[in-house]
């Protein structure tokens, strides 16, 4: 939908939009959702060079794909991706084969993209196509051994085969993903050219999808109303037949809407104004532990943070705790202490076996050769200053403890990335995520190659060889005691401190349930309703 579509379509909306109050009290308020964020989206695509992550919020509900995760209750009543539990969803079943080499999806026979054509093996044949076609979707797919159009066999009409090289036991989650959305390819080649055969300027711009809700109406980087898909099949219809989601960027607006209740649901609470939210009885606060993390990285081939015992020197200096108060003001799941060396459990990220201990910083910083300390830098960028600052300030005071002097570095927005992939930044905060669960999965990405998301720029070819040699194992005895080895190096050699995992805050009127968190942070629309 493009802007000059919405604004001849403007007035239709009228009080829904322009005046939330009495679109709050409107007759079909039991079946209609208002939700306010500080981000908007930029695309209605999910690969496209730019695309931002509010984007995920529209690609999420308007498309489906083959597969997806279930969802586990959680404590409180909040759903819980379940990375582990894999379901069909456009796909009406599939099948492994017996060597694993081969994946047989078997599609809904009523299923119907929103222009009412029917979905077809070729629309998912040349979906998977197009994410290998594309330079960022072909980099996630690779990471499942799906590198190839060939790879993608139409078998009939409604079913279609995925063939692997090898078992993968990454391929069935990157199907769940947020890249392989199913389009309309029958829609899309319409505005496909030579230069674009998959047409991703046009997907850019406008939805082609099968989804639970359709965009009836939007204006980019404002404002955007979806409808219910009442002929969605691949799943329980959804509680609510329009939501209407809108950006607000000032945070106090956004409270101060949903305290009126004019507003269902609030993304992107600063922590300050939840510990407001949640002395207000009349308001639900749910702050659910992200797959995310923050931590704080040190570039291990630049001095002085070459030195291992530099690098165990700073971890055993910083003040988790009150980093953790006051920062996140203690929403979350704090990741220091523990137990050093060997772990009981594969799972990571875990506690780094690191608490705050001076004495011992001292030690190590001397037995490294710094026993007077030395200068640095520390940086993080402005977009992460609500949480960065604090833990900048107070990461200046602990390490001054010990003789380092540390200069902060604030990076305009947009900017640290460029750097991190340059290899200039020596010691800074940040934050990451992986969308896949395995610790593997976890330690390629963050901890071997030369990307900027090797954060810690580790380079140990003992631990490299235990990543390539988990990749495929099958043994899950020999894997576990493979992944143990992994998480007992990168303790000791510490390139990155993971301090905790953030909690995702969304405030809510008390009246809606269903609300569930999925992997990529943004609003899962299929599971609301007003209860």
């Amino acid at each position: 939908m493009k802007r000059r579509q919405f604004l001849t379509a403007a007035a239709a909306m009228g009080a829904a939009t322009m005046l939330p109050r009495s679109w709050a009290h409107a007759q079909s308020r039991a079946e209609s959702l208002r939700v306010l964020s500080e981000g908007a989206a930029n695309s209605y695509d999910t690969f496209s060079v730019g695309v931002n992550r509010q984007s995920i919020q529209v690609t999420w509900n308007i498309y489906d794909r083959l597969v997806t995760f279930g969802y586990k209750e959680t404590e409180g009543g909040v759903g819980y991706y379940d990375y582990f539990d894999i379901q069909p969803q456009l796909a009406e079943s599939y099948e492994i084969s017996e060597d694993q080499k081969s994946i047989t999806f078997r599609l809904r026979k009523d299923a119907t993209f929103h222009d009412g054509s029917p979905v077809m093996a070729e629309d998912v044949k040349w979906s998977l196509d197009r994410v290998v076609a594309s330079t960022i979707g072909a980099s996630q797919f690779r990471t499942g051994s799906m590198t190839s159009p060939d790879q993608f066999v139409i078998v009939d009409d409604l079913t279609v085969r995925i063939d692997l090289p090898q078992p993968d036991r990454f391929a069935l989650p990157n199907l769940a993903l947020t890249y392989p959305i199913i389009v309309n390819s029958k829609l899309a080649k319409q505005h496909a050219t030579a230069e674009d055969p998959f047409a991703m300027e046009w997907l850019k711009a406008n939805p082609a999808g099968g989804g639970a809700f359709k965009v009836a109406k939007a204006e980019i980087g404002e404002r955007m109303l979806f409808d219910r898909n009442d002929d969605w099949k691949s799943g329980p219809l959804p509680g609510f037949k329009r939501i209407l989601w809108q950006t607000v960027q000032a945070a106090e607006t956004r409270v101060a809407s949903l305290v009126r209740g004019d507003a269902d649901i609030v993304q992107d609470l600063p922590p300050k104004d939840v510990l407001t939210l949640l002395e207000n009885d009349t308001i639900k606060v749910v702050g659910v532990p992200t797959s995310s993390f923050h931590f704080i990285g040190m570039n291990s081939q630049m001095a002085p943070f070459d030195n291992k015992l530099v690098r165990q020197a700073i971890a055993y200096a910083l003040p988790y705790d009150d980093m953790f108060k006051t920062a996140l003001f203690g929403r979350g799941r704090p990741l220091h202490g523990g137990k050093p060396g060997r772990p009981d459990t594969i799972a990571y990220p875990q506690q780094s076996g690191y608490d705050t201990d001076l004495e011992k910083a001292k030690a190590l910083l001397s037995e490294a050769g710094f026993p007077e300390g030395f200068k640095t830098t520390f940086s993080y960028e402005l977009s992460l200053a609500t949480i960065a600052e604090p833990v900048a300030l107070l990461v200046q005071e602990a390490l001054g403890r010990i003789g380092i002097e540390v200069e902060i570095e604030k990076v305009p927005a947009g900017q640290l990335g460029t750097l991190l992939q340059e290899k200039k930044v020596p010691f800074y905060f940040e934050g990451s995520t992986a969308y896949l669960s395995d610790p593997d999965y976890f330690f390629r990405v963050f901890y071997t190659g030369t990307s900027r998301w090797n954060f810690g720029s580790y380079q140990n070819e003992a631990f490299g060889d235990l990543v390539k040699a988990s990749r495929y194992e099958a043994d899950k005895a020999v894997y576990d005691e493979q992944v143990k080895s992994m998480i007992e190096m990168v303790k000791e050699d510490i390139p990155i401190i993971i301090l905790w995992h953030p909690a995702l805050e969304v405030g809510m009127q008390k009246d809606i349930d269903g609300y569930s968190y999925t992997f990529h942070r943004q609003l899962e629309m299929k599971t609301l309703y007003r209860g």
